[in-house]
C-alpha cells in the first residue's frame, strides 16, 4: 500500500471494499454510511499530541440521504453520524499505519454538540488529533479527540474516540 497524505472519493470506495489496506484489514463503510468525501490531510506527525492527524470532509447536499428522515420537516444531520464518521476516521488512520485487523468503534469519553449540520451548511469538516495508539497481542487500539466544523465553526467536540483493530 502506497502510504498517502490525501485520499479521494474513489479511494475512500476503494477502503469500503477491501482494497486499500487488504483482505481482512479496516475498511471504511460504504455510502450511504461513509460520512465523508475526502480525506484532505493525514500525517503521523502532527496534531496536538504530535501524534498524528486526520482531516476530511463532506459536502453538504441538500439530497444526503438523511435529511428526508430526520426530522420530517425539519432536516438535520443526525449527531450520531457526525460521531461515526470521527470514530471511522480513526479506525482509517489504524490502517493507515499499516496495522491489520477488522476496525471496531469501541467508545468514546465524552460528547459535545454545539450546533447542527442542516441544509443550508456546505461543508463538513472532521478534525481528528490522535492522543494514542496501543498494540497489545495483535490487537491494536487508537484513542484520539475530534471536532466537527460546520463552515468553519466548531459544533462538536469529542475526547477519547476509541477504535480497535482486531484479528480475525
Amino acid at each position: 500500500m502506497e502510504k498517502k497524505t490525501s485520499y479521494n472519493y474513489q479511494e475512500l470506495i476503494s477502503c469500503g471494499n477491501g482494497d486499500l489496506f487488504g483482505p481482512g484489514n479496516a475498511k471504511l463503510p460504504l455510502p450511504p454510511m461513509l460520512m465523508f468525501d475526502r480525506i484532505t490531510e493525514i500525517k503521523d506527525d502532527l496534531g496536538a499530541f504530535k501524534k498524528g492527524l486526520v482531516k476530511a470532509e463532506l459536502d453538504v447536499k441538500d439530497n444526503l440521504w438523511f435529511f428526508d428522515c430526520h426530522f420530517k420537516e425539519d432536516p438535520v444531520m443526525p449527531g450520531c453520524l457526525g460521531l461515526d464518521a470521527m470514530w471511522q476516521l480513526v479506525g482509517f488512520y489504524l490502517g493507515w499505519l499499516g496495522n491489520p485487523g477488522k476496525g471496531r468503534a469501541l467508545g468514546v469519553g465524552s460528547v459535545k454538540f454545539t450546533g447542527e449540520v442542516l441544509k443550508n451548511i456546505k461543508m463538513a469538516e472532521y478534525i481528528i488529533d490522535m492522543k494514542r495508539v496501543l498494540i497489545k497481542e495483535g490487537t491494536t487500539v487508537g484513542l484520539a479527540n475530534g471536532v466537527l466544523l460546520a463552515d468553519g465553526k466548531k459544533i462538536y467536540t469529542t475526547e477519547n474516540l476509541k477504535v480497535g483493530l482486531f484479528k480475525s
